[in-house]
């Protein structure tokens, strides 16, 4: 089991390609932000959204997951939903290594001495020198000293709109941080509680039939793939591109599985969604029911069964040829994430006797055996986050509202409760990943649209605290008055 899941697996949204329009732009952005050891800069891309902004509004600023910005653009509506009463501009900053902001381009992943420059402080770093450009080119003859921006993000993405915040609180007066699981972290939350909450999922909204097929297809995939007759049946049992040959192909698609098993936690929207792959609503309770209709009574029935339930994710637009172990969407920077999760980003998992998934501990000497064979590098044994961040020490930080859906299994690293009056959680008990930062919908639930009306009331409050204290041209005794 991989030591680590991309977490955007992320930011899953059913919008229309191209259902929003921007203007694509570029910025020269230093390679390394923190040295004076080279002078080499790369182009940072970036989009931007001027339809409702007017004289002195503020800035609406993304911060980038791992993969393509389009993608994120086309998939957080609510930026959108709100901008024309904040009179926004909106811009989306893609991160370093992902999407085409690839430093050395071609050669970006091919050594670590292209590769380390790719850390969540450095991306910080990017959004920072963009802010400043923003700020200057958008807020001149303004009659302010600078727009103010707010930081939003979801996932990993959610971590780095808080974690700009906390870190650079002159840069953005404020931050949505939509499903981020900052204290997934060694020492702050037990590893096994992320597939815990899967389970949960899974057993709460399909049926205990449908996690307990899961749970004992493990042991019969292990004892039937344990010679090449059986590694060729299951591949054409599940309709696989290629046949499965070696252990090495099993561990793959028992990550596999496990993966889907995952998104389909984080996707359980109610109505059909489109990122990752295209898949209906409600689609664990889909899943589930493609394996509680069929009657198994031996080992192949029921790895039938569950073949046939992975055709909700693999092909419900009945279009798929064949089912790719090697990933799970096509939108997200996988290989660089899984550098992340080998340097900074080193998330403990493990599964005990009584979730759905294989039994397994925390082994951080096969994860830095894995990231060495991998990228030739080795985690520190200790938490960069934690030390760079805060990790619970969030005392000194303000303005940041933690949102999270109880039925993400993200939500294990998340902010659940306040930890001070001005660093504020907002829970979605029927929400999955980061609902709140979609687009409204007819379908959504109550406790979405409550979420999302908190964010605006908050988002208003730090806005008119930034006019009332930074309009240049107001008199001391004007601003009292205000």
């Amino acid at each position: 089991m991989k030591s680590i899941i991309a977490l955007s697996v992320l930011l899953i949204c059913f919008v229309l390609a191209d259902t929003y329009s921007f203007d694509t732009k570029y910025i020269d952005v230093p390679l390394d932000h923190f040295s004076f050891a080279t002078n080499l800069t790369f182009k940072l891309k970036f989009l931007v959204n001027d339809t409702f902004h007017v004289d002195n509004g503020p800035i609406f600023f993304y911060t980038g997951n791992e993969g393509d910005i389009e993608v994120f653009a086309q998939n957080t509506g609510f930026m959108f939903d709100i901008a024309p009463q904040f009179n926004a501009l909106l811009v989306f900053a893609e991160h370093r290594y992902y999407g085409v902001s690839l430093p050395f381009g071609n050669l970006s992943y091919t050594a670590p001495k292209y590769l380390g420059y790719l850390s969540s402080g450095q991306a910080l770093a990017d959004y920072v020198y963009l802010i400043n450009y923003l700020q200057e080119t958008y807020g001149r003859q303004r009659h302010m000293k600078k727009l103010p921006v707010i930081a939003f993000g979801g996932s990993y993405g959610g971590m780095l709109s808080a974690w700009l915040r906390i870190k650079y609180p002159a840069s953005v007066v404020g931050a949505i941080a939509g499903s981020a699981p900052i204290w997934q972290f060694k020492g702050l939350t037990p590893c096994e509680n992320f597939y815990r909450i899967v389970t949960n999922v899974f057993e709460g909204l399909g049926g205990r039939k449908c996690s307990e097929t899961i749970k004992n297809s493990w042991s019969v995939i292990r004892a039937l793939t344990a010679n090449d007759a059986g590694k060729a049946n299951l591949s054409q049992l599940w309709n696989l591109c290629s046949v499965l040959k070696t252990d090495t192909d099993i561990n793959t698609i028992i990550d596999w599985l496990t993966n889907i098993y995952i998104n389909l936690a984080m996707v359980n929207y109610p109505y059909p969604t489109s990122f990752l792959v295209p898949l209906p609503g409600n689609p664990v309770r889909e899943f589930c029911g493609k394996i509680n209709s069929y009657e198994y009574k031996n080992n192949t029935g029921l790895l039938k069964a569950i073949g046939q339930a992975l055709n909700v994710y693999t092909n419900y637009t009945k279009t798929t040829k064949c089912n790719d172990i090697e990933k799970t969407s096509d939108n997200l920077g996988e290989k660089g994430w899984d550098f992340q999760s080998c340097t900074e980003m080193v998330i403990p998992m493990c599964s005990g006797d009584f979730d759905m998934f294989e039994t397994s501990k925390w082994d951080f000497k096969k994860v830095s055996d894995n990231c060495f064979k991998e990228f030739g590098v080795r985690p520190r044994d200790e938490e960069v986050p934690i030390l760079e961040y805060g990790g619970k020490e969030l005392g000194s930080a303000s303005n940041i509202v933690f949102s999270n859906g109880l039925l993400d299994p993200w939500s294990s690293g998340g902010v659940l409760s306040n930890v001070t009056r001005k660093l504020v959680a907002v829970v979605i008990p029927d929400g999955a990943h980061h609902f709140d930062l979609r687009a409204s919908n007819d379908l959504d639930t109550e406790s979405v649209r409550m979420a999302r009306q908190f964010h605006v009331h908050e988002i208003r409050k730090w806005l008119d605290r930034y006019y009332i204290d930074n309009i240049s041209h107001q008199s001391k005794y004007t601003r009292k008055l205000l």
